[in-house]
């Protein structure tokens, strides 16, 4: 049987959270993008040699037959592995939220580099792993670490293609083998648009079974039910259904649980859900401060150094831009229960960006805000004024961060009691929700926390408390979504 589909994301972000979440892509990740899948690939090929692709299940014989024709020379398909994934594809909605999220682990058959360029662009630094030679060196600095087992576009001789390859596999790629085998027993996969045919894959497999004697640690893969329409004949749908579920069954021999999905886009809905929940632990405080009115400085910077220690101890991570007058709070009040009170590392709580400067930079703000506010699920607004001259302004940069929050579907909580931009967003907040019965469940702590007469101390309970309550709607909604899928 099939995993339930929110069962699949509760394990699959409690690795996430462990930092033992890894991926293994096959072709169907970047069919998306616009790459070739492996019939496609071949098509040419197979008319050369005057057999029908559609009729051919043994593509690893069709290049291998093409090789031989051609007197062991494989120029034309390394030409044809070129031409197919070197130019003109980028990367898809599926590679950019895995590349948000923490995995630093990715182990693919694929020629293409899209998986590279997605971690590049969400800002990670990418050690890339073609050869066997290259296992032996690390990249400084590296977020993530890409095993192309079977070689890469811009090296297409040494790719794995025709049927000497996978044969003579063990031998010249062992260091492959070991790597991959050590990190099946000590993460957490997930296959995504793999479909377990490599030889190669099924040895390790197979290896790690025999010696493990059925202790083999527990990973997932996406694979598409059969529908009524896929096939013409009823008999024949019926068939393909029972074959799928003992190719189902027969995964379970690698604790390979299958998570059963009827479109290829319900792939993309549940990869949202799990950056949803796993982003739901990480508050983006947004805050500027050159005025304090009217509870004054010293009062405002010990009520945001309680609240930034508050979050840390209720296990949320925080992300910061360090915003004038009030950045230095937030890092105050989030090292003191770090380093004080949990003993626990630095970066796995704390993540500080601070802005650039020079009139240069400004012109990156708003990238560079949507960037830091991407890793967030929560946004909390505080204060924000500013100085033109000698005139206290409202904060444009903190109207900005509010409007990207919305738009990515952040909890939104601007602390109105704190006056200022922050005031503002409160009151268009309540009026824009009004209407919205969903948000009844929390309007009572959201209107609490304009109130001027509430003590600084008692707005931070009804931020944790609103958070509590917002958390708990949030996953009722996932599974809710979930639950219409299946």
């Amino acid at each position: 049987m099939p995993i339930q589909k929110d069962i699949f994301i509760d394990n699959y972000l409690q690795a996430l959270n462990n930092g033992d979440a890894a991926i293994f892509a096959g072709a169907g990740l970047s069919v998306p993008s616009g790459c070739v899948n492996w019939k496609q690939l071949l098509n040419g090929i197979a008319a050369e040699l005057a057999l029908d692709i559609e009729k051919e299940s043994d593509l690893v014989a069709i290049a291998q037959y093409h090789y031989n024709k051609s007197g062991n020379n494989r120029t034309k398909l390394n030409e044809i592995i070129r031409d197919a994934f070197q130019t003109g594809k980028f990367p898809n909605e599926n590679h950019n939220i895995l590349a948000h999220l923490p995995i630093s682990t990715y182990w693919t058959t694929n020629y293409d580099k899209l998986i590279e360029k997605s971690l590049e662009n969400n800002g990670k630094i990418c050690d890339v792993k073609p050869c066997c030679a290259s296992l032996t060196t690390s990249l400084k600095g590296r977020d993530a670490v890409v095993y192309k087992m079977h070689g890469d576009v811009d090296r297409p001789e040494e790719s794995v293609l025709i049927r000497d390859d996978y044969e003579s596999y063990y031998h010249q790629k062992t260091p492959f083998i070991n790597a991959l085998a050590g990190d099946l027993m000590t993460k957490t996969f997930l296959f995504i648009g793999f479909s377990f045919t490599d030889p190669n894959f099924s040895y390790i497999c197979t290896h790690l079974r025999t010696h493990l004697k059925g202790n083999m640690r527990g990973h997932y893969c996406f694979l598409k039910d059969i529908s009524d329409t896929d096939y013409p004949d009823r008999n024949q749908v019926e068939y393909e259904k029972r074959k799928l579920s003992y190719f189902i069954d027969d995964l379970k021999r690698f604790n390979i649980k299958t998570v059963l999905i009827k479109e290829y886009s319900e792939i993309t809905e549940i990869l949202q859900s799990i950056r949803r929940r796993y982003n739901s632990r990480t508050v983006y405080i947004s805050g500027a401060a050159a005025e304090y009115k009217p509870n004054g400085k010293e009062a405002y910077e010990k009520f945001i150094s309680k609240l930034s220690g508050r979050l840390i101890c209720e296990g949320y991570k925080i992300v910061s831009g360090y915003g004038l007058g009030v950045g230095s709070a937030v890092i105050s009040g989030a090292l003191y229960e770090i380093y004080h009170k949990q003993k626990k590392s630095l970066t796995d709580q704390l993540i500080l960006r601070p802005f650039p400067q020079g009139d240069d930079a400004k012109e990156m703000w708003e990238i560079y805000r949507q960037d830091m506010i991407s890793y967030s699920g929560i946004s909390i607004f505080l204060l924000g004024n500013k100085k033109e001259g000698e005139t206290t302004v409202l904060s444009n940069g903190m109207r900005s961060e509010y409007e990207i929050s919305k738009k990515q579907g952040n909890f939104l909580i601007p602390i109105g009691r704190t006056g200022y931009i922050s005031e503002v967003l409160w009151n268009e907040l309540l009026k824009e929700k009004q209407d919205d019965h969903t948000f009844d469940i929390y309007r009572h702590d959201i209107v609490s926390l304009g109130d001027n007469t509430k003590a600084l101390d008692e707005v931070i309970e009804i931020v944790i408390e609103l958070w509590h309550i917002k958390h708990l709607f949030l996953i009722n909604i996932v599974k809710r979504r979930i639950f219409a899928i299946e």
